[in-house]
C-alpha cells in the first residue's frame, strides 16, 4: 500500500479510510499506544496496537526512535490530546533502535539543552524543536524564492571562489590545492601562486554583490541566494564562519526604491511564514514564553514570536537618517542616566544596543536608517552630494529589528565612474583588480540599488532562537567544522 505522510493524514483526515505511515517512534506506551512521527509535521500520529494480535517478540523490537511501517484504519480517538488515531492492522519494522544507545543520544524523551543538542547536530533534526526551526528556515527559502520570482526577478548563482573582497574585510578562505607543506616560492620567498589552479591566490566569497551587480547591468532585477564565508574568529552567538545571503540587485532604482523593496521582502517572509507553518510557530512561541519566564522580569522579551512577527507585518518602517538617529540617542533618558554601554557621537558606528533602543523604545516599529557617513562604509556605496566637509555620508540603508538589531545591510551603488576610481583609491583598492566592476560604469552606466539579507538572521527572528548555531543544519564556527 502506498505511504501517506503523517501531515496529510492529521490536516484531511478521513475516519474509516486505511492508511500505511511510516516514521519514527517517539514514544509505545504500555505496548499499546505507538507515537509515531516522519518530520512532515510536529504533530505525532497516535497508532492504537492490540498486543494480543502481534508476536511479543516483535513488539520488543518498537522502541523510541526505532522507524516502523504502521497499516491502519483511522477511527476517531477514544482519549484526549488527538482527534484520530489509527487502529493499527499490519506492523513493519523498518530499522531497530538499541535503548541503550538512544539514551546517550538527543532522541531520548526529555529536556535537552541546546549546547548538548548541536553536539550531536547529526541527530537534532529528530527532535520537536529543531523539527519546527528547519521547516520555518525551508518556508523562509521558499518564501523569498517566491517573492523575487513573483517581481520578476531573475535569480542569479555567483562565485563561491572569487578573487575579490567585495567587503574589504580581510578575513578571507584561502582556496588553494598547493602543497601547505612546501609551496612553490618566489625568489623574495613569498609563495607563488601564479603555480596555484587558477593562476592567483583566490578564496570563498563573503558576497555576491559585485557579480549580482554586473547582472543587473544586463537583467534589470536579480537576485543571489548562496553562501557566503567569513574567517573571522568570534564565537559570538551571531557567528558563523559559513552563513547564507540574499543579495538582490534592481538597475535604475535609487536608495528609496532599495528601501521599499526590502521592507516589502521582510513583511512577506513574516506572512507567509504565519500563513504556512502554524503549528510549528505555535510550538516555538510556547518554548520561547516557557523559556522567557526562567528570566528576570527586566531581561524579558517585550512581545511574544508571534506577536514579533505581526508587528512586523502591521507596522509601516519607521524611516530616519543617521544623522537623526544620533540626535533620537543623545537626547534619549537612556542616554543621559549613561544606560549604553557604548559611547553615542556623530561619526561612530551605531552598536546592537542602539539599534533596539531605536526600534523597541522609541519608535516601536522596525527602523530603516539611512545616509551613514563615508568612513565606516564600504567603497561602492554611493557618495551623497552637498555633504558638510568633515560630514561625508553615503546612499546606505541598515533596516533593524526588534531582539536582532540589523537585519538588512544595502546602498545605491556608485554608479559614476570618476567618483568609484578616486574611492577605489582611498580605500587602498588597486583598479586592475577590480577592472571588469569598473567596466560597467564605462559602458550606460546607471543607477542601481541593491542590499543584502542574512538568512539565518531572518531565521532566527521567525523561528526566536536566540543562537545562530542553532538555525543552520551544520554550523561552521572556529575550531568546529564536524559532520
Amino acid at each position: 500500500m502506498k505511504r501517506t505522510k503523517i501531515a496529510e493524514v492529521l490536516s484531511q483526515p478521513e475516519v474509516g479510510a486505511t492508511y500505511c505511515v511510516k516514521g519514527w517512534v517517539r514514544a509505545f506506551r504500555s505496548n499499546r499506544f505507538i507515537q509515531l512521527n516522519d518530520g512532515s509535521t510536529i504533530n505525532n500520529l497516535q497508532a492504537v496496537v492490540d498486543f494480543e494480535q502481534f508476536d511479543e517478540a516483535m513488539l520488543k523490537k518498537i522502541t523510541t526512535a526505532s522507524a516502523v511501517g504502521l497499516t491502519g484504519v483511522l477511527a476517531e480517538s477514544q482519549g484526549s490530546g488527538q482527534a484520530v488515531e489509527l487502529v493499527v492492522s499490519a506492523i513493519e519494522i523498518i530499522g531497530e533502535a538499541n535503548p541503550d544507545d538512544v539514551q546517550k543520544t538527543v532522541m531520548q524523551p526529555k529536556k535537552h539543552s541546546l549546547e548538548y543538542l548541536r553536539e550531536q547536530a547529526h541527530l537534532r533534526f529528530r527532535t520537536n524543536t529543531f523539527g519546527a526551526v528547519f521547516r520555518v528556515r525551508h518556508a523562509v527559502s521558499y518564501a523569498i524564492h517566491q517573492f523575487f520570482n513573483d517581481r520578476g526577478f531573475y535569480y542569479i548563482h555567483t562565485p563561491i571562489i572569487t578573487g575579490s573582497d567585495a567587503e574589504g574585510a580581510g578575513e578571507m578562505f584561502r582556496v588553494t590545492n598547493l602543497d601547505a607543506a612546501q609551496p612553490p616560492l618566489k625568489e623574495d620567498g613569498s609563495v607563488d601562486f601564479e603555480q596555484d589552479f587558477f593562476g592567483k591566490q583566490v578564496n570563498l566569497t563573503v558576497s555576491g554583490q559585485l557579480e549580482g551587480e554586473l547582472a543587473a547591468m544586463g537583467l534589470g532585477s536579480i537576485y543571489t541566494f548562496g553562501p557566503t564565508f567569513r574567517a573571522e574568529n568570534s564565537n559570538t552567538s551571531r557567528h558563523l564562519a559559513e552563513f547564507w545571503m540574499i543579495e538582490p540587485e534592481v538597475a535604475f532604482n535609487d536608495i528609496h526604491d532599495n528601501m521599499d523593496l526590502a521592507e516589502n521582502m521582510l513583511k512577506y517572509i513574516c506572512q507567509y511564514v504565519m500563513d504556512t507553518c502554524k503549528d510549528d510557530l505555535a510550538f516555538l512561541n510556547e518554548r520561547e514564553t516557557a523559556e522567557q519566564q526562567s528570566k528576570p522580569q527586566n531581561e524579558r522579551a517585550e512581545l511574544t514570536l508571534i506577536e514579533r512577527l505581526q508587528f512586523v507585518v502591521a507596522n509601516d518602517f519607521k524611516r530616519i537618517t543617521y544623522t537623526e538617529a544620533i540626535d533620537v540617542l543623545m537626547n534619549s533618558s537612556h542616554y543621559k542616566k549613561k544606560k549604553f554601554k557604548y559611547d553615542v557621537s556623530w561619526g561612530t558606528d551605531l552598536q546592537s544596543e542602539h539599534e533596539r533602543y531605536l526600534v523597541e523604545k522609541e519608535f516601536k516599529r522596525p527602523v530603516i536608517i539611512t545616509d551613514y557617513p563615508a568612513s565606516f562604509k564600504a567603497f561602492y556605496m554611493r557618495a551623497n552630494e552637498g555633504c558638510e566637509s568633515g560630514k561625508e555620508t553615503v546612499a546606505a540603508m541598515d533596516i533593524l529589528f526588534p531582539g536582532i538589531g540589523e537585519m538588512v545591510g544595502g546602498s545605491q551603488r556608485e554608479e559614476r565612474l570618476d567618483v568609484l576610481k578616486k574611492k577605489c583609491a582611498d580605500f587602498g583598492i588597486h583598479e586592475e583588480e577590480l577592472w571588469w566592476y569598473l567596466d560597467t560604469r564605462r559602458f550606460g552606466s546607471v543607477p542601481h540599488a541593491g542590499f543584502g539579507l542574512g538568512f539565518e538572521r531572518m531565521v532566527m527572528f521567525v523561528t526566536g532562537m536566540s543562537n545562530i548555531r542553532d538555525v543552520i543544519p551544520f554550523p561552521r564556527t572556529p575550531q568546529n567544522a564536524e559532520f
